[in-house]
């Protein structure tokens, strides 16, 4: 039995023939053994395994995504959260700024109205005590005038009067008040 064999032509010109092994020529037995290969693997349930490690795999990245979903979730909650803290920081000190302008502004009035009333008090104590000193003067002059007068007046009756005079000024002075009555 004579196969035909198959020649490659070299650059010598010469064929020569292509080697076998009962009829098995070297693609073929490289074909028949990579089948053979991916017989044991199947059989060995190598693809299972392949599969089950790469979908333990998948199921790693997806936790390991969810937890980066649900840390980047946490971290915009805070992000906003500070945020709205910092907003509400810049209103409190606006509005302490605010309140103490406020204040300073009414610490001012007070002063002020505070020492216009010390000056009205002051001024208005100066005048009671200008006419304290007014009446006092006035109380003392006419003291004075009065002692004076009445001085006068002694010398003028002890001059002018006689025990008799004083007499009838007396009687007179008593008939007249029982006429009162």
């Amino acid at each position: 039995m004579s196969e035909p064999v198959a020649t490659v032509e070299h650059e010598s010109g010469a064929p020569h023939a292509e080697p076998s092994f009962y009829g098995l020529t070297a693609p073929m037995f490289i074909g028949l053994a990579m089948l053979v290969v991916f017989a044991i693997l199947a059989w060995k349930k190598v693809p299972a395994a392949i599969g089950k490690a790469l979908d333990s795999k998948i199921a790693l990245i997806r936790d390991q995504l969810a937890e980066a979903e649900a840390l980047r979730k946490e971290a915009e909650a805070l992000k906003a959260e500070y945020e709205k803290k910092a907003k509400s920081a810049e209103k409190e000190a606006a509005a302490v700024i605010e309140r103490a302008h406020g204040e300073g502004a009414e610490i001012v009035a007070k002063a002020k109205s505070d020492a216009e009333a010390l000056i009205e008090r002051r001024g208005r104590m100066a005048e009671d005590k200008i006419a304290a000193e007014e009446r006092t003067a006035v109380k003392q002059l006419r003291a004075a005038a009065a002692d004076a007068a009445a001085r006068a007046a002694a010398r003028l009756i002890a001059e002018r009067d006689d025990p008799a005079a004083d007499q009838r000024l007396v009687d007179q002075t008593i008939v007249e008040l029982s006429k009162a009555k």
